[in-house]
C-alpha cells in the first residue's frame, strides 16, 4: 500500500462530481463549503475532512471504498465506474433504455 501522504483523491472526486452532473459552486452550496475548497480538493492542494468526505459520499450516493480504492487492499477492488454514476438522476425512459442494453449485451455472450 502507498504511504498516507501520496494519497491523492482529487481526480476521482472531480470526477465523480462531473458525472453527477454538479458543478464546483453547487457542490460546494450542496456540503456547505466554499467553491474554493472544492477547487483545491480536486486539484491534491487540501485534504477533505472526514466530515466533507461524508456528505461528499451522501451527496453522490458512494462510499468511501469507492473513493480510495486505488489504495486499499481489498480482494474485489470496487473502482467505480463514473460512466453509470449519476444513474439515479435519469429519467424513467432513459433508465429503461439503458437496462435493455445490459440486459441485451448479456445475453450476447
Amino acid at each position: 500500500m502507498r504511504k498516507s501522504s501520496t494519497i491523492k483523491i482529487g481526480e476521482v472526486l472531480q470526477k465523480l462530481r462531473k458525472s453527477n452532473g454538479y458543478t464546483q459552486e453547487k457542490m460546494a452550496e450542496e456540503i456547505e463549503v466554499s467553491t474554493r475548497y472544492i477547487g483545491d480538493i480536486e486539484q491534491d492542494r487540501a485534504k477533505p475532512s472526514y466530515e466533507v468526505l461524508i456528505k461528499i459520499c451522501n451527496l453522490y450516493n458512494t462510499s468511501l471504498d469507492q473513493i480510495f480504492s486505488k489504495y486499499l487492499n481489498i480482494k474485489e477492488n470496487k473502482i467505480l465506474e463514473y460512466g453509470l454514476c449519476g444513474y439515479e438522476n435519469l429519467n424513467k425512459e432513459d433508465k429503461m433504455t439503458i437496462e435493455y442494453l445490459i440486459n441485451y449485451f448479456n445475453k450476447e455472450k
